[in-house]
């Protein structure tokens, strides 16, 4: 399995141009120490699992921003429902809100790496985060996995956090390490991470909570 920490890569002009999100173990809302990744055999938190926020875990009745509403709706793939059970690149590939995260998390090869982590967050850009990119410069990134995968690392978190938990740790270190940290701001619907905002949060999959955001996270933006 491709080890999500990358070591000494160089955050080049190119990977300033910014590209997306797209471990761990099950942490608190102010998360504890990591675990080894486990057996893809690791029992799901189902979306109608009865679990509270304290445990990082969410529900589908935690998910909340404007942009849920365009999620399909009941069991239909992409829908909360559907969403649930599977790990996180998977269910991600069903949401209509995600398909060039997608697509780049496709181009560094790391569906598998995602799918088998315990417990992370990730920070996922809709596709309108991406316009300003165009589709050349994006084909460009994607042909470019080395550039790309610190771009995507910086979008996740090695610990899984509910709305609350983020709230309350406010700075946050991705497995972009060099990237700089993530600072949230705000909470509940005014919650921003690196200033962008929650499009729709709180998402529940079988290893990971998800938050979409309006933004593509720039690594060093934070840096001291």
């Amino acid at each position: 399995m491709r080890n999500l920490r990358i070591a000494g890569i160089g955050l080049t002009a190119a990977a300033a141009l910014t590209l997306t999100a797209c471990g761990s173990s099950d942490t608190g809302s102010s998360a504890s120490s990591s675990a080894p990744a486990p057996s893809s055999s690791m029992a799901a938190p189902s979306s109608s699992m009865a679990s509270g926020a304290s445990d990082g875990v969410t529900t589908n009745a935690d998910v909340f921003g404007p942009a849920c509403s365009q999620l399909p709706q009941g069991s239909a793939p992409g829908s909360l429902d559907s969403m649930g059970p599977q790990p996180v690149a998977s269910a991600a590939s069903t949401n209509p809100l995600l398909t060039k995260l997608v697509a780049a998390v496709k181009a560094t090869n790391l569906v598998d790496t995602l799918n088998s982590q315990q417990a992370i967050t990730v920070f996922a850009p809709a596709d309108p985060a991406f316009a300003a990119l165009g589709d050349a410069k994006f084909n460009e990134l994607a042909g470019k996995p080395a550039e790309l995968a610190p771009i995507l690392q910086y979008h996740v978190v090695g610990k899984r956090y509910d709305a609350k938990g983020l709230a309350s740790a406010g700075s946050l270190e991705s497995l972009n390490t060099a990237g700089g940290p993530l600072k949230i701001e705000g909470s509940g619907d005014s919650m921003t991470v690196n200033g962008a905002k929650i499009l729709c949060g709180n998402i529940p999959t079988k290893n990971a909570t998800v938050f979409v955001i309006d933004k593509v996270l720039t690594p060093g933006t934070n840096k001291n």
